[in-house]
């Protein structure tokens, strides 16, 4: 199989090492890729929105599959092009990726499929909006309709807040058009939950679920980002709450999509809250989570490829995967200045000591070489995960890995996992 991984990050350093393993592969490139991806896959100079420079590739170098890692391509229609022109790809059509264009769809497709989820209302008029958050009072949520990076929800403690979020999003337009409308609805109140599956259109199959640290900061403090740090699985998500997720959230989002014409297929990343009533839908995205995936692919045992190939051709209705009885716990070491302007072209200190500690791996996302130097090239650098018997376990190594990283201009938080082990 020749394969194609699209993306630049964490994420698809994660993706590359896991596919490298399989041996139904004979070739794998990655677009336009890391350092870190480099170790698995050949890079190619391609953005991962140029779609019809990444399809031209794939067709010249009769590419079996493509694995788009962010959302970005998706909702740019990078499945449909390539379904043009044959070629499978691993992840949804531009219109079932609306999932994660638009909060409205996501809301409109609960809805219409009877999906747990937060009571909302959406706005094209920020003076509207403001009055409706006056009225309804706060803690309130304030949402971003289109893709902003992670940068687009705000979980506002007061009315002043949300109005101030409303002002940046919609009258600042700091999110650009990803804030022409808004979705405001109710805070929902419990423990969050990454929960993923693999679909095929009409069956879906658990991929895991993990637990994130959005905050910048210890204790969840400071504002939020992509994730400093995540861990699988987290011990509150019962196999009781998986199978409640996958009957009332997963399987009925796939029935509703399919019913409109817009069969999903990929994977679908469900951003759960477990409340007193059970799981809730926060939101839908359309691929794996990062830093998610850097401590839910070390976990799987099964090899990925012929599962992602199974989503693709309809055959995951007698699939089956197998996982590790280990667990993952994955940190991110950001650039200091981040989440705001990170500062750039610092230098890292060898990966290898890290790389060398047992059950540790180091995956590489804000990253390129500059005269031979691993040098820091974004806000989010390097994704440090460390395995084993128990949490705690996982937790020590990952952090062992990380003091043997000398990196002066970085940071990271140091309680990753502390909701499950404090």
């Amino acid at each position: 199989m020749r394969v194609l991984v699209v993306g630049s990050g964490g994420r698809e350093h994660a993706l590359c090492w896991a596919l490298a393993a399989s041996p139904l592969l004979t070739k794998l490139w990655c677009a336009p890729g890391n350092p870190g991806t480099a170790q698995h896959a050949e890079n190619v100079p391609i953005g991962v929105l140029d779609v019809a420079a990444l399809v031209d590739f794939a067709r010249q170098n009769a590419v079996d599959l493509v694995v788009p890692g962010p959302e970005a391509p998706l909702v740019a229609g990078i499945a449909d092009a390539l379904a043009h022109v044959g070629i499978a790809c691993c992840g949804p059509s531009a219109a079932a990726a609306r999932l994660e264009g638009s909060k409205t769809f996501t809301k409109e497709i609960a809805d219409a499929a009877g999906i747990p989820t937060a009571k909302w209302e959406r706005f094209d008029d920020a003076e509207t909006a403001r009055d409706f958050v006056r009225r309804r009072g706060a803690p309130i949520v304030v949402k971003a309709d289109g893709l902003a990076a992670g940068k687009g929800v705000v979980v506002a403690a007061s009315v002043a807040e949300a109005e101030q979020a409303i002002t940046d999003f919609m009258d600042s337009r700091t999110l650009g058009h990803a804030g022409d409308s808004l979705v405001i609805e109710e805070c929902l109140i419990g423990e969050e939950i990454s929960f993923f599956a693999l679909c095929d259109g009409k069956h879906a199959i658990a991929l895991g679920a993990a637990q994130d640290h959005k905050r910048v900061g210890e204790g969840d403090t400071g504002p939020n980002t992509g994730g400093m740090g995540a861990y699988s699985p987290p011990p509150v998500f019962t196999p009781e709450l998986e199978h409640e997720t996958m009957a009332r959230i997963v399987r009925p989002a796939l029935a509703e999509l399919a019913r409109q014409g817009t069969p999903f297929r990929g994977i679908l990343f469900a951003g759960l809250m477990l409340t007193a009533d059970g799981p809730k839908l926060i939101e839908f995205n359309v691929r794996f989570g990062d830093p998610e995936a850097e401590c839910l692919l070390p976990r799987l045992q099964s090899d990925l490829l012929p599962a992602l190939l199974a989503a693709c051709d309809g055959e995951l209705a007698n699939f089956a995967l197998r996982w590790r009885k280990r667990s993952a716990l994955s940190v991110v070491m950001a650039a200091r200045g981040y989440p705001g302007t990170p500062v750039r072209h610092s230098k890292l200190g060898s990966l290898a000591a890290a790389e060398a500690v047992p059950g540790a791996l180091v995956f590489q996302s804000g990253t390129e070489r500059l005269d031979g130097q691993l040098v820091s090239s974004g806000g989010r650098v390097l994704t440090v995960c460390g395995t084993g018997e128990t949490l705690a376990e996982a937790q020590a190594c990952a952090y062992r890995a990380v003091g043997a990283v000398h990196w002066p201009e970085g940071f990271f938080r140091r309680d990753i996992g502390w909701r499950a082990l404090g």
